[in-house]
């Protein structure tokens, strides 16, 4: 672990010099400490680690996609999700046996084309930003139904006894094991979000602690449920993290999670990278390259037919499909048991590793390039297809921080001060924004509400405090209020600052603090003013 850490870091700060992907950084880490060096071999614990990072990677996305959103894009994502994986194994099987590969092997091969990365696809559209956007979400969608299809196949493969046939018993109960486990899942997932998770979560919302610890667990209790029913912990997290976005508290703990998250995605890239063994790569070069290239150009295709033939957008359409032209985790899943059961032969294992980890190197950068090359592509007309005449250029809207915010006033810390600031602004006509990390304070207060801490710049960017009037601070943390005057006085919008301790003062002014509200000094003025009015003093 502390050898992967520090090649990681190293490898991930020259990598940003060169505008290299995290991912590529990280599958060029693994391969380097494995398959080059040798330094690094996986034992069960390290496969536990990369397990854990992808189920909370799902579970982040989880709470991205509330069930309003994922209902939104259904339709799509069920029958593009279906059409593609149809017409992707089909072709992928067609070439497979024409660049000389048996029956068999072009199956698998072809079914190992089909996926896609759940975890590529989730990190980079996370990094941009664009996960809520109408592409991510039915991207999210498509992976959502091809973990269905990888549980059918993996369940097929099952009954599989080496070559002596299907296990027709095996197969029936294990499907209906796994859809009648997906259906029971939803449903708590459904039930739990309206009735049993709001009020011990209201109260867990207290202490930033408990609510994660409390999140967390309720993430890996829906990960041992998928289990029971032999589903991928990935269904399990995501619905676990599905169930808490009905809650007003999911842009708290993603950001409390999303750390760990971090951490444990580079372990699994690295480790992917580490298990990879080129003897014999030389030999399947150019399958290699032709399966790749299939992928990486045949999926934004079929996509493009399907999805815009959907009545979505051609940009949606294209953006969607690129997004989605890499191989998936599960390939090597699915190759390594069959390769296991004496189906197909180490060289159609080789090929799929070195087809998954090409692609997801190429498609990291496209991804990240995905609306350059969507404008490139569009200058050079590619986009002239007849079922696309007549449809919008564009339908997609990327969801942008602090949307519909603009001339408020931030109020930052619900105590006494902060509620009775926010009631007087709202009756002198202004638009506030009242911000606080426990949702009991913000409860009952007239305007617009915002839960989380402001020591998180992502949150100050949900308030869009860039387009604020004013941004008040109502809080007694010195360090926070400091923090806080800083960020305002770095995109021009005037702050006040609450001053408990006089000895901050000059810190505040140092950081030319528009207003100080200094209640010790304030109270001597108001009781001068009393005394006067009373005759007591001239």
């Amino acid at each position: 672990m502390g050898i992967i850490a520090v090649c990681a870091a190293i490898l991930v700060a020259v990598g940003r010099a060169v505008r290299m992907p995290a991912i590529v950084v990280y599958l060029l880490c693994g391969i380097l400490l494995g398959p080059v060096l040798g330094w690094v071999e996986l034992g069960e614990g390290m496969g536990l680690v990369s397990e854990t990072g992808i189920a909370l990677l799902l579970f982040l996305v989880g709470l991205e996609l509330s069930v309003s959103k994922v209902r939104d894009v259904g339709k799509v994502a069920l029958l593009g999700g279906f059409l593609q994986v149809a017409v992707m194994a089909a072709l992928g099987f067609g070439l497979s046996l024409g660049l000389g590969f048996g029956l068999m092997e072009a199956m698998f091969l072809a079914m190992a084309l089909t996926f896609s990365s759940t975890v590529v696809v989730v990190k980079l559209l996370d990094e941009k930003g664009e996960i809520e956007s109408l592409y991510g979400r039915i991207a999210v969608g498509v992976l959502l139904v091809q973990d269905l299809v990888v549980i059918v196949l993996l369940t097929f493969l099952a009954g599989m006894s080496g070559g002596k046939g299907l296990d027709a018993g095996a197969v029936g109960f294990g499907l209906l094991k796994a859809f009648g486990g997906m259906a029971a899942l939803v449903a708590v997932a459904l039930v739990a979000s309206k009735y049993l998770l709001p009020k011990p979560f209201r109260w867990a919302a207290r202490s930033p602690e408990i609510l994660l610890i409390w999140a967390l667990s309720w993430c890996f209790l829906m990960v041992l449920g998928a289990h029971a029913f032999g589903l991928s912990h990935e269904v399990g997290a995501f619905l676990a993290g599905m169930s808490l976005a009905q809650l007003p508290y999911n842009e708290n703990l993603r950001m409390r999670v999303h750390p760990l998250m971090n951490f444990f995605i580079a372990v699994f890239f690295v480790t992917l990278g580490v298990r990879i063994d080129f003897d014999g790569a030389h030999v399947q070069l150019g399958a290699t390259v032709a399966l790749a290239a299939f992928v990486l150009i045949g999926k934004p295709l079929v996509f493009l037919g399907i999805i815009g033939g959907m009545g979505y957008g051609r940009k949606t359409a294209f953006l969607t499909g690129l997004t989605l032209a890499q191989t998936s985790e599960f390939s090597f899943i699915l190759a390594g048991l069959a390769m296991g059961k004496g189906l197909i032969g180490g060289e159609v294992m080789l090929v799929t590793a070195l087809v998954g980890v090409g692609t997801i190197a190429i498609s990291s950068y496209m991804i990240n390039q995905s609306h350059g090359l969507y404008a490139w592509l569009l200058k050079l007309g590619a986009f002239r297809f007849r079922f696309l005449d007549g449809k919008p250029e564009v339908t997609d809207r990327i969801v942008q921080p602090g949307h519909g915010l603009e001339r408020h006033v931030i109020v930052v810390g619900m105590n006494a001060l902060g509620r009775e600031l926010v009631k007087r602004l709202v009756a002198k006509g202004e638009r506030t924004l009242a911000v606080d990390t426990d949702p009991v304070k913000l409860e009952g207060l007239p305007g617009r509400t915002l839960l989380g801490s402001v020591d998180y710049l992502s949150v100050l960017e949900e308030a869009g405090y860039e387009k604020a009037k004013l941004i008040v601070s109502a809080l007694q943390i010195e360090e926070t209020n400091d923090l806080l005057a800083y960020r305002s006085k770095s995109v021009g919008v005037p702050c006040a600052i609450h001053v408990v301790d006089l000895s901050v003062v000059d810190n505040l002014l140092e950081l030319e603090t528009d207003y100080l509200m200094v209640s010790k000094v304030d109270g001597v003025k108001a009781q001068l003013r009393t005394l006067k009015e009373m005759g007591v003093l001239k």
